[in-house]
Parts: structure tokens; C-alpha cells; sequence
């Protein structure tokens, strides 16, 4: 047989195998990579024997294929690697990560020295092969395998910033251990010199540097792909070439962590190529990456664990020796950081509290995957590296690859049970118990009517139905004999309930075109910030969660900060028009989430529980329409264009499912829906994205609205506007406190300032057209009040020196904010403490 048939027909059987050991896996309830380890042995022992025995037809051809695979140890680090963790990466929720962002990371970095370190340090005394050796045993298999843990905690109802920490801390966990891998790689093979301090620097600035090509590379794509919309080939295409570009600038040409950069090109795209791709090439591409990541998982799992057998056919009987101590310290290492680090994390206020038996799942769950697998297989066949250190990395690696998939995989299910984690409490089997009940009574309901609307006769239908009402007379007696449900555990229930009915709102609503992809996003997280509240405080922490998610979020704050200091407006505009969508959509979903509440949770909870839910979120939703109240009033005219959108994104949709409709009743034919749906297309690429918003912070524009600029001519006022600068003043924000150093006063000219002095019971109002701030620079003394914006606010800022300056040229000027001062100091000097 011709080698690339032989190669083709040997990949192709190998692809059949694969689809039936996912369907194996799926019965016997194992973890898939466990299985699939167990199989790529099973082929390697049988393959050799086979394709010695011989003989025509396919089936000797086939084992005389698979026989003769040899991929080099390059092919597994660079065909396969950028695949493996593009795909991981690209399922990251960006937006979450960037939460716990610096968790995550000193998680990562110290699981890896961690690791390193313990494994190397406890390998040394047992062999003289070398302190390098053995540390590079130990990155080689400081990468984790999040998937079966992170699943596992998704079906126990774990806290979802739990799974992130987990999740996250493995890719990066991946990124960082193979940049230690390589540098420890290159002293093996004496490319670099074995400095370990000179080590970490190099660590540290191939980490960075792999950050910084990531970032680059990843923009890049979203400026290239944005052309390519609604072309979907091409569309995915870029983004499979991208992950091997961002790998080979990275790796060859910048000399930084490819690795590294991968994963960060992947985030990006993952965080900015949703809006930049079209929804429906999403879908797809992430459909297509899921199989590329299968793909290139498996077959480094298969391949990679068909060279096991002859690796621990060449160990000796001290190799088993070194393998226990191998496992001891893994776990050891694994053990510092789940019960030293994270507990350290949770002091900090940096990571969710995590129970000792989630903190064993997560240790004894640390399975190494086919990361570790790669890259213990690129060094036996490097002839730079002594043969016995070959022997003894690759022995090593691989046989504690083997033993966490075949021995840790099969037995982390037992420990969950034994630990109780599958179990249902009390509460949970009484909820469950009245969920199905629910359900039970609205079919038999529901098969009444359909027999009364055919026809048939009701006596048909009882002996249909009769099963459901055995099933409900058994709950109606567990209920009755069973836990009674204390309040706090329905309000408990209920709340989840809600914010998890709240995400699929979201995602429907954005499924069906009527919310934004960015929007979406950045709802979803906020929900997560509910859940984790609730999962922590229950109510208490579920509304600390709500005003958070309504509250200025840190990019918000930045982006005025921006604005203010570099007298920027677009980025500061940008979160004002994605906050104002974001409210609009909140206050919609909350509408539809009191309707759930009446209609649903009531008749699983009670009326009572139902009510609370029902305060608890009117109470929400009072709060989310201040915030949507003060924007519109602020921007009448903006927020009459995104409810003007909203609407249009609506009527799109339903004039969608209408033609959809006269197709599926052939009314139309395929060729006229095709049409119909162009022309729908076009007009939905209208109405895609919110309008810009213009804060209307010109100087220029603003100043005439302050009556004591009034009749000054054209080019006077210009000339003083030259000298202010427009600001936005967010609600609540602290303008000016008292006993700080004045160094601006400041113009109204829209919204409203509460002046807070002390011995003065309430606070003095100024509006549109006054001043504040002038009394400091006049006395030259300390802030004698507290200024806070009520709403938002339009401000013209005029710093010290040009206040100086305004007042000398302009005696008008200077005389009216000299009488204002005097009028004002003459009302406080009645208060104790002056002004």
C-alpha cells in the first residue's frame, strides 16, 4: 500500500474508533480521556504483534498502518498544541475571567513552581540524572486536565466562580508550565546555561512577552475579520490560521512563550470577536473548534499512548520505586495548593470560600491530560539529551500520566459519593418532589384536553394518565412523611430558580436578535455575580450581588477617568451607551421574571415564598429604573433611539418567524424566503449595533449655557472656553471633599449638586448655571464642604491658573464671582466652623 494511503487509511480507522469509544465512555459512565488512554495502550501492545502476524486485506492493513505511525516529537508541540488550547481558551467567559484575573494567575504560576519544585526536590535524592531532570519531570506534569472536575462541579451545583478558578487556572496553569518546560528543556540540552535565578527572569519575560504578542496577534484578527462578516468559511478559516500565526510569531520570530500566546489571542478573540463575527458564524465556529479541540485531543491521547508500552516495557524495577515517590509528591504538590493557596486566596478576599470536600475533588481530580502527554513524549527523541534522561522522563512522565486517568479518573466518582457530594439534601428531594408533582398534574391536565379536543373518549384518558396519578399519590405521601421545607431553604430554592431563569432569558433574547452579543455578555456575568451572592448570603448576598450589577463598574470609573484626565469621550461614551442598553434590558427581564414568579414559583414554593421573590425583586427593579430614569432624563433623545432599536430588532424577529411560517405551510416557496430574508438581513445590519452617544461635553457648546458668560461676544466666549474643560459627573460621584487642597472651581451647566457643610442640616441644591469651588482658590485655604453630583451632571472645570488668569482679564467676571463668594461666606459665618 502507498504511504499515504496507508496514512490515510490508518487515521480514518482511528476516527471510527473514536466515535464509538465517546459512545463506550457515555455507557459505562468513565471519564472519555480515561478510556481513551486505555485504548491507545491496548493499540500499541496489539499493533506490533498484529502487523507481524500479516496477511492480506484491510484489517492487517490497517494494523500494519496504525504500527507504523511515527509522528516526531515537534509534531505533538506544534501541530497539535495550538489547537488544544486555542479551543479551551475560546470557551473562556472572558469577562469573568478578567474578575478573578489576578487569583487565577497567582493560582497558575504557583501551582506550576509548586509542582516544579516538590516534584524535583523529591525525585533528586533518588537518581543521578540531575536536579534539571528531575524539575523538568515536574512542569511536564504541572498541567491539569480541568474538564473532569469542572464537570463534575457543574452537576453538583457548585459555585460558578469556583468552576472559573478551576478553569482558568488550568489554561494558564497549561501556558505557564510549558514556558518552564522549555527553559528547563533548553538547559537539559545545553542550549541555555542551568542558572536557576537567570531561569526565573527568562520565565518571567517569555510570560510577558507571549502576553504581548497575544494581545497583538488577537486585535489583529478582529480587525481582519470584521471585512469578512456573514462569510463564514472565511470567517473560521482566519481564526484557525491565527492560532498556528500567533503560535510561530510568538515562538520563532519574538522569541517569547507561543504557548502563552495562543491562549491570549484565543481570549481576545473570545472577548472582542463576538461582536466583530456575525452571531450565526459564531454558533458555527464554536461548533468547529469544539471538534478541532476533539480532534487534536484525542489522537495526541491515542498516538501518544500507543508509544506507552514500549516506554514501560524498557523501565526497571527502580523506576517503580521512583514512580511512587513520583505520586506521593504530586499529590503533595497538588495538596499545598488546594489547602495552602486557596485558603490563602479565600483570606484575601480574593477566591469563594471552598469546602474541604471540594478541595479533595479538586486534589485527588488533578488528572493530567494530553498536554503532559505531548510534551513528555518531545524528549526521547532529542539526541542532545543523554539517553538515560530520555528513559527516565519518559518512563516517568507517561506512567504518572497513566496512573491519574486510570487510577485517580475511575476512582473520583466513589469519591464524590463517598463524600456525599451526589447526594440531594432534604430540602433539595423535597423540591424535586414538588417540581414533579407540578409537572405530573399540568400533563394529565394537558392529556384531558387533547382527548376532549379529538374526540376520544375520557375514560381512554384516565387509563392514559393513570400511571402520573400513581406516581403523584407516591409524592403526595414522600411530601407528607418527608423534610418540611423551612423558609429560608424555599427562598433559597427560589432565588437560584430566578437566576437561572434570568440567564436563559438573556440568551433567548439574544438568540432571537433583539439583545446585542455584548450586551448579553455582559448581563450574563452580572448574573453570575447573583448566583455566587446567593450561593454565599443567601438574600443578603443575592441584593449585594443586584446593586453591584447595577452600580458604576471599574471600567465605567476608568473611562471617566479617562475622559476627565486625557479629555477623551469615546470610551467613556462607549460604557455610558452599553450601560443604558444594559439597564433597558434588565428592567425588561425583571418584568418578565415577576410574571415567573406569580405564575410558577408560587405553585412550587408557596404563595408566601412567592411573595418575598416578588419583593425582592420589585425592590431590584426600583432601583434599576432610578439608574434608567436618571440616563433618560439626561439623554432624552439617546434613550428614544435605543427604545426606537429595541422595537425594530422585535418587529424584525417577528417578521422573521412569520415568513418562516408561510414557508413551512408552502405558502412560499424556498427561493422567496431566501429573498425575503436578504432583504431582512440588510435591515437588521441597520439596527445591529447602538447608536453612538455623544456626551455633549464640548466647552465650546457648553458654555453659553452658564448665565454669567451671557452676552459676552463670540470671541471672548471663545476664548474662555479655551479655557475650561467639559466633564461628566456620574450620580453619587464625590466632586470636591471637604479639607482636600482646591485646585479647580467648577461651572453647572446641566444636573444638580448637593453642597454638604458641616453645622448645616441639610445640604444646599445647586443647579444648572451655578458655581462651586471658588471660595478655595479665592482664600487660598482647604475644601470647606462636601459637593456630591445628585444626578448626572455636566461641568465645565476651571483649573487654579486659569481661574487667576479669567478673573484678572474679565473684572465682570471677576466682580460676580467675588459678590457670590462674599454673599455665601456672609451665610456661613452664622455655622460653626466658618467657611
Amino acid at each position: 500500500m502507498h504511504d499515504i494511503v496507508s496514512i490515510l487509511f490508518g487515521v480514518a480507522g482511528l476516527l471510527v474508533l473514536l466515535g464509538f469509544l465517546q459512545a463506550v465512555a457515555g455507557r459505562l459512565n468513565v471519564p472519555y480521556t480515561v478510556l481513551l488512554a486505555g485504548a491507545g495502550v491496548a493499540l500499541g501492545l496489539l499493533a506490533g504483534v498484529l502487523a507481524q502476524i500479516g496477511g492480506p486485506g484491510p484489517f492487517a492493513d490497517f494494523w500494519r498502518a496504525i504500527s507504523e505511525f511515527n509522528l516526531p516529537a515537534e509534531a505533538y508541540l506544534y501541530l497539535f498544541l495550538p489547537l488544544l488550547l486555542f479551543e479551551m481558551a475560546l470557551a473562556i467567559e472572558v469577562r469573568r475571567l478578567l474578575d478573578d484575573l489576578a487569583p487565577i494567575l497567582l493560582l497558575a504560576v504557583g501551582a506550576v513552581l509548586v509542582s516544579t519544585f516538590v516534584v524535583g526536590a523529591a525525585l533528586a535524592p533518588f537518581t543521578d540524572v540531575g536536579l534539571i531532570a528531575c524539575l523538568l519531570v515536574g512542569a511536564i506534569l504541572a498541567t491539569t486536565d480541568p474538564v473532569a472536575v469542572v464537570g463534575i462541579f457543574r452537576d453538583l451545583g457548585a459555585p460558578r466562580r469556583l468552576a472559573m478558578l478551576i478553569e482558568g487556572e488550568s489554561l494558564f496553569n497549561d501556558a505557564a508550565a510549558i514556558v518552564l518546560f522549555t527553559l528547563l528543556y533548553g538547559m537539559l540540552a545545553g542550549d541555555r546555561p542551568a542558572d536557576i535565578p537567570q531561569a526565573l527572569l527568562a520565565f518571567v519575560w517569555s510570560f510577558g512577552g507571549g502576553i504581548a504578542v497575544g494581545l497583538v496577534m488577537g486585535r489583529l484578527l478582529c480587525v481582519l475579520v470584521t471585512p469578512l462578516r456573514d462569510l463564514p468559511m472565511a470567517e473560521i478559516s482566519l481564526t484557525v490560521a491565527f492560532a498556528y500565526l500567533s503560535f510561530i510569531v510568538a515562538q520563532h520570530y519574538a522569541e517569547v512563550s507561543g504557548v502563552v500566546a495562543v491562549v491570549v489571542t484565543a481570549l481576545v478573540v473570545s472577548a472582542l470577536g463576538r461582536t466583530r463575527i456575525s452571531p450565526r458564524t459564531w454558533d458555527g465556529l464554536e461548533q468547529v473548534w469544539k471538534q478541532l479541540g476533539f480532534w487534536a485531543s484525542s489522537f495526541v491521547f491515542l498516538l501518544a499512548a500507543m508509544k506507552v508500552p514500549p516506554i514501560l516495557l524498557d523501565a526497571e524495577a527502580s523506576d517503580l520505586l521512583l514512580g511512587g515517590v513520583l505520586v506521593v509528591a504530586a499529590l503533595v504538590a497538588r495538596a499545598v495548593v488546594c489547602f495552602g493557596l486557596l485558603p490563602l486566596l479565600t483570606w484575601a478576599g480574593l477566591a469563594h470560600k471552598v469546602s474541604y470536600a471540594f478541595k479533595t475533588v479538586i486534589l485527588w481530580g488533578g488528572l493530567r491530560g494530553a498536554v503532559s502527554l505531548a510534551l513528555a513524549l518531545a524528549i526521547p527523541e532529542d539526541p542532545n539529551v543523554a539517553e538515560e534522561v530520555q528513559d527516565f522522563v519518559a518512563v516517568l512522565a507517561t506512567g504518572y500520566v497513566l496512573f491519574t486517568l486510570l487510577v485517580q479518573g475511575t476512582t473520583l466518582k466513589p469519591l464524590i459519593h463517598l463524600l456525599r457530594l451526589d447526594r440531594l439534601s432534604a430540602a433539595q428531594v423535597a423540591i424535586r418532589n414538588r417540581a414533579l408533582a407540578l409537572a405530573l398534574t399540568q400533563v394529565q391536565e394537558h392529556i384531558e384536553v387533547v382527548a376532549w379536543h379529538e374526540g376520544i373518549d375520557l375514560d381512554i384518558a384516565h387509563r392514559a394518565t393513570r400511571q402520573y396519578g400513581e406516581k403523584l399519590d407516591a409524592i403526595g405521601r414522600d411530601l407528607v412523611a418527608g423534610c418540611v421545607l423551612e423558609e429560608k431553604d424555599r427562598l433559597f430554592t427560589g432565588l437560584v430558580i430566578l437566576i437561572n431563569h434570568e440567564e436563559s432569558l438573556y440568551r433567548s433574547h439574544f438568540r432571537e436578535g433583539i439583545v446585542s452579543r455584548v450586551i448579553v455578555e455582559t448581563l450574563i456575568t452580572r448574573v453570575g455575580w447573583l448566583y455566587d451572592g446567593a450561593r454565599a448570603e443567601g438574600r443578603a448576598g443575592y441584593e449585594a450581588a443586584s446593586e453591584r450589577a447595577t452600580g458604576f463598574t471599574q471600567r465605567m470609573i476608568w473611562a471617566q477617568r479617562i475622559q476627565q484626565r486625557l479629555g477623551l469621550d469615546w470610551p467613556l461614551a462607549r460604557r455610558l451607551s452599553v450601560r443604558f442598553e444594559a439597564l433597558l434590558v434588565t428592567c425588561m427581564v425583571l418584568r418578565e421574571l415577576q410574571d415567573f414568579c406569580r405564575h410558577k414559583l408560587a405553585a412550587l414554593l408557596s404563595e408566601a415564598t412567592a411573595r418575598t421573590l416578588g419583593e425582592v425583586l420589585e425592590t431590584r427593579g426600583k432601583v434599576a429604573e432610578k439608574a434608567l430614569a436618571a440616563l433618560r432624563q439626561h439623554y432624552p433623545d439617546y434613550a428614544q433611539l435605543l427604545e426606537h432599536q429595541y422595537l425594530s430588532r422585535v418587529a424584525l424577529r417577528r417578521e422573521e418567524a412569520e415568513y418562516e411560517g408561510l414557508r413551512a405551510e408552502s405558502l412560499i416557496g424556498q427561493e422567496i424566503l431566501n429573498d425575503l430574508k436578504g432583504d431582512l438581513e440588510r435591515r437588521r445590519a441597520a439596527v445591529e449595533h447602538p447608536p453612538p452617544l455623544e456626551l455633549g461635553l464640548l466647552p465650546a457648546q457648553l458654555v453659553s449655557r452658564v448665565p454669567i458668560f451671557a452676552g459676552l461676544g463670540e470671541d471672548r466666549l471663545g476664548a474662555i472656553a479655551r479655557q475650561l474643560r467639559g466633564r461628566l459627573a456620574l450620580p453619587d460621584e464625590m466632586l470636591i471633599q471637604r479639607g482636600e487642597r482646591g485646585d479647580a472651581m467648577f461651572f453647572i451647566c446641566a444636573g444638580t449638586v448637593d453642597v454638604r457643610v458641616p453645622g448645616l442640616a441639610t445640604p444646599i441644591h445647586l443647579g444648572s448655571g451655578e458655581f462651586f469651588g471658588e471660595m478655595a482658590l479665592l482664600s487660598r485655604q482647604p475644601r470647606n464642604a462636601d459637593v456630591r453630583a445628585i444626578g448626572y451632571c455636566h461641568l465645565l472645570e476651571l483649573s487654579e491658573a486659569d481661574f487667576r488668569r479669567l478673573i484678572e482679564q474679565d473684572q465682570e467676571l471677576r466682580g460676580h464671582i467675588l459678590a457670590t463668594a462674599r454673599e455665601r461666606k456672609l451665610t456661613l459665618d452664622h455655622l460653626e466652623g466658618g467657611v
